[in-house]
């Protein structure tokens, strides 16, 4: 069967530097770094003391007390982001075919939060089994999507993917795919997370993840430099709206950019390190080329995984260099992350958002915080240092990998380049 086109119609963000997608686009392209001291919580005693959160986000500017009290956080900003995304797509709520609209989500962990106070309300207790009635939805992860489609009447397709850090992409690659063979007509799809808690940090801390960069917070996320020593924790919301493209050129839709293919694949290498030599990573890139029907020489830019961590920044990198050969060093490649932090099962969307507006402005994003050169790191390859670059995008890929060797790559095509 003839597969359909799929395109990018609406975006939505709610990140650590900028809660709408003019903002974030605008701290993108400037270099501003969202990390500071852990506001939320006393992080005196903790190994980490500091985090990408949210700025001046209140929930009561967006929901009712009662209803706020029902919502996890992270599923607070799925709904805040997938708004935005919604009213920029221009979608007539009382005209579509809400049967065939479905909604895609993905959080690596869910209600993190909630799960954490109510655990320690408990164990502070008498014994006495008292639990908030809404623990359990607000915890679960497919909460998010759930609520989404119950406040705009979405009956379409309706689920959340859980895949660590490559969770959003795994959502977008699961949306173009239901629209590609006719399924639905739009799907709204991203990713949101918010473990800046005690228990997130505390656990990351334990594992060893974390940067430890106290001294100079909003300089400790700094991929491809040879002194990083581990990520940035961050929180947040990317939505988009995919839509078949027939639908969307009827309803005089804006289109940002065509979503020409998606790859998945595993290291099957460990928990949490990935394959020295990013054997997984070059296949999911090769797949995702493969789904496009594209060559590695057409891509101009990559946004990576990037997370500042020792291991993986130089396995991807070496991935890189093997799958576009000569071609890599004609490609920009960045690190959002250096700005955001790691925002885990929502980092796929926010990337994915930052490589649309690349590509829209031909501007590439710059990876800040890069001193020290890595002598590990292929020379020749173009980083995108410390400072945003101009050139034509016509074609971009995402990249994420999360815990437990998932790798989910997305590519972006500027419409009919």
């Amino acid at each position: 069967m003839e597969l359909k086109r799929v395109v990018v119609t609406g975006l939505g963000a709610l990140t650590p530097i900028g809660n709408t997608i003019p903002e974030y686009w605008e701290s993108l392209i400037n270099g501003k770094s969202g990390c500071g001291p852990i506001t939320y919580f006393d992080a005196e005693k903790f190994k980490t003391k500091f985090a990408c959160e949210l700025k001046d986000f209140k929930p009561e500017d967006f929901f009712d007390r009662k209803e706020a009290r029902k919502l996890d956080r992270f599923a607070q900003y799925a709904l805040v982001s997938s708004d935005e995304a919604i009213k920029d797509a221009g979608i007539n709520l009382d005209e579509v075919d809400k049967f065939r609209v479905g909604v895609i989500w993905g959080a690596g962990i869910g209600g993190l939060e909630t799960f954490q106070n109510e655990v320690i309300n408990f164990a502070e207790g008498d014994g006495t089994p008292r639990f908030n009635p809404f623990f359990i939805p607000k915890m679960i992860a497919d909460i998010a999507p759930g609520n989404i489609s119950i406040k705009h009447g979405f009956m379409g397709p309706n689920y959340t993917t859980v895949s660590a850090c490559a969770s959003s992409a795994n959502a977008m690659i699961d949306a173009l795919n239901y629209i590609r063979l006719g399924h639905c007509d739009v799907i709204v799809t991203g990713g949101s997370e918010a473990a800046v808690t005690k228990a997130g940090m505390g656990g990351f801390n334990a594992m060893h993840a974390l940067s430890t960069r106290n001294d100079s917070p909003e300089t400790a996320s700094r991929p491809f430099d040879a002194t990083r020593d581990g990520f940035v924790l961050g929180e947040g919301a990317g939505a988009l709206i995919l839509e078949e493209y027939e639908h969307a050129k009827k309803r005089g839709a804006k289109i940002y950019a065509e979503v020409v293919g998606g790859g998945m694949s595993s290291d099957a290498h460990h928990m949490t390190a990935p394959h020295p030599d990013g054997i997984g990573v070059e296949r999911v890139m090769l797949n995702c080329l493969r789904d496009a029907g594209m060559s590695p020489n057409q891509v101009d830019a990559i946004n990576t995984h990037g997370t500042s961590t020792p291991l993986g920044d130089v396995a991807e990198l070496k991935a890189i260099t093997k799958v576009f050969g000569e071609h890599a060093k004609d490609i920009n490649i960045n690190s959002t992350k250096s700005m955001t932090g790691h925002l885990l099962g929502a980092a796929g969307a926010i990337e994915a958002i930052a490589s649309i507006l690349a590509m829209e402005n031909s501007i590439v994003p710059p990876t800040i915080n890069h001193s020290t050169v890595d002598e590990n790191i292929n020379p020749s390859l173009n980083l995108t240092l410390n400072k945003a670059q101009e050139r034509e995008i016509k074609v971009a890929m995402s990249n994420t990998f999360g815990f437990g060797g998932h790798n989910a790559c997305v590519l972006f095509k500027k419409l009919d380049a």
